[in-house]
């Protein structure tokens, strides 16, 4: 399995200048034409979304340290005003804010809740309508304000109920943060926990991890609770990831039959460019907060006979029939010559994009030869299909996703096309649906698009094999248009045969020519 352990900035720090509060003051008004910019009596500024000023629920202000503000302030729309805290001239203190906000025409009855990012748990009062309550970092004031936000009505229409909720929270919060290591553990990715480094084969196994050791905290509760759950991704996790551990975290209660709550927010941490996830979890009682319902199952699909995957993949429903030792020779000539290429994928993909792109191939080439040893393929759509779940789990990156995109497509082909290279080019459109590459976009697609289009109307494998070769040269002169590579000057990339385009020639030269 490949990981990207640290973040990818396409920028230097310097130039984002992610730590000048002026940056966040300017920025959020063009996301939110509604906000209005107030200036305390001590210079402060302080964001008012004027949309809010009216809303009949406790108003929400968030305070954060500037560039370490979450996604939650972009993706919520239950915070009325926003500000970056500063050393100078002073203190923002919550009567500043009350001050500010009620300037804007907010908050007049119906109380303000400040949430603040600090070191240390807290709730304080400041006399009739205000609170203040500090978290101990990013990932819980983003816990903090998804629970404000998603309350029942009866408690965020009131102060009181308001408070409760935050001293429950601030008494029975628990956390961990895990984050991907650069060495592997027991020859596996590995990830840093709060018990140490640990190896996994599975985001299951490192999720499942971080649940158990959090609600180590919460074995026994009294009386109707929601589970109150809320993970972040750290320094940038992708959306495929994302899923993956939203995913894991929802079945792991709903395998405990525990009602819950699920909110997800995105952090930059800037003295740490390790990509991780961390998850905080809270029971609340029911009154404050309802559980999320369970999506319904679609039954209808799994209904009909003709919609069974082995039914459609099943042999005596195939159009071709395919001979194990040929099938065999050419799936096992195209996996060596991959494993062979390993370090030059890599030393390209090290020039141009995150240098992961060899090891993610040779290591599902070595999954491809372990998992079709005792196979029948004869049996190939439904071989290919079974092999995909495989490959999930043991390829990562981008060119891993897209493999198991394609291999799922080829699968149903391969069972209904009359010929491979109408096969082939079934999935090939159904990849396109997943992706925004195209020729020309420097991409594996520069090898795949020439190579089946000439495989398709002329049947000649070796022509088609000369296509691609073309293809793959022509990423050397191509400006990048996706991906990792877009980052880079053309000048870096000038010469260097695109990774993924490369490493696909390996394979299907191997294929081919066994």
């Amino acid at each position: 399995m490949a990981v990207v352990v640290e973040q990818t900035l396409p920028f230097a720090p310097s130039s984002l200048d992610l730590h000048n509060p002026e940056r966040w003051n300017h920025l959020l008004p063009l996301i939110r034409p509604t906000i209005q910019t107030i200036r305390t009596a001590k210079g402060q500024n302080i964001l008012v979304d004027l949309a809010l000023a009216n809303i009949r629920f406790v108003h929400v202000v968030a305070i954060g340290k500037p560039g370490n503000f979450s996604s939650k302030l972009l993706d919520d729309r239950n915070v009325t005003a926003v500000a970056t805290e500063q050393s100078s001239p002073g203190l923002l203190t919550a009567q500043d804010i009350q001050k500010a906000v009620q300037s804007a025409g907010a908050a007049k009855e119906q109380g303000i809740v400040v949430v603040r990012a600090g070191k240390q748990r807290h709730v304080e009062a400041h006399g009739l309508g205000i609170v203040e309550v500090e978290s101990a970092g990013e990932l819980e004031q983003d816990h903090i304000l998804h629970l404000l936000g998603n309350a029942t009505e009866a408690c965020r229409t009131s102060i009181h109920q308001t408070t409760e909720l935050l001293n429950l929270f601030v008494k029975s919060a628990s956390t961990a943060h895990s984050r991907f290591h650069v060495e592997k553990a027991e020859g596996n990715a590995a990830v840093l926990h709060a018990e140490g480094v640990a190896g996994f084969e599975k985001a299951k196994h490192a999720v499942e991890r971080d649940l158990k050791h959090v609600m180590k905290a919460h074995a026994a509760q009294e009386g109707e609770v929601t589970y109150s759950v809320h993970y972040s991704d750290v320094n940038g996790l992708s959306r495929l990831e994302n899923y993956i551990i939203a995913g894991e975290i929802a079945q792991y209660f709903n395998s405990q039959s525990v009602p819950y709550h699920l909110s997800h927010s995105t952090i930059l941490n800037h003295s740490d460019a390790a990509r991780g996830f961390s998850i905080s979890i809270c029971p609340i009682p029911s009154h404050y907060l309802s559980a999320q319902a369970k999506p319904q199952v679609d039954t209808h699909a799994a209904s009909q006979d003709d919609s069974n995957p082995r039914t459609l993949l099943s042999p005596s429903n195939a159009k071709m029939s395919f001979d194990d030792t040929e099938v065999r020779k050419r799936i096992q000539s195209g996996c060596h010559a991959v494993i062979k290429a390993e370090s030059i994928i890599t030393e390209y993909d090290t020039i141009v994009g995150d240098g992961d792109c060899g090891y993610t191939l040779r290591d599902g080439a070595k999954q491809v030869l372990s998992f079709i040893e005792s196979k029948d393929l004869t049996r190939l759509p439904e071989i290919v299909a079974q092999l995909v779940s495989e490959l999930e789990v043991n390829m990562g990156g981008t060119s891993g996703a897209l493999y198991c995109i394609y291999l799922t497509a080829l699968a149903g082909a391969l069972a209904t096309e009359t010929s491979v290279p109408k096969a082939l080019r079934v999935a090939l459109e159904q990849l396109m649906k997943y992706t925004r590459a195209r020729l020309g976009d420097r991409t594996m697609m520069d090898a795949l698009i020439p190579f089946i289009d000439t495989l398709e109307s002329s049947s000649d494998a070796q022509k088609a094999i000369q296509k691609l070769q073309e293809g793959v040269e022509g990423t050397k002169r191509m400006e990048a248009k996706l991906g990792r590579s877009t980052y880079l000057d053309e000048s870096a990339t000038r010469g260097v045969p695109d990774p993924g385009a490369y490493g696909l020639l390996v394979l299907l030269e191997g294929m081919v020519n066994c």
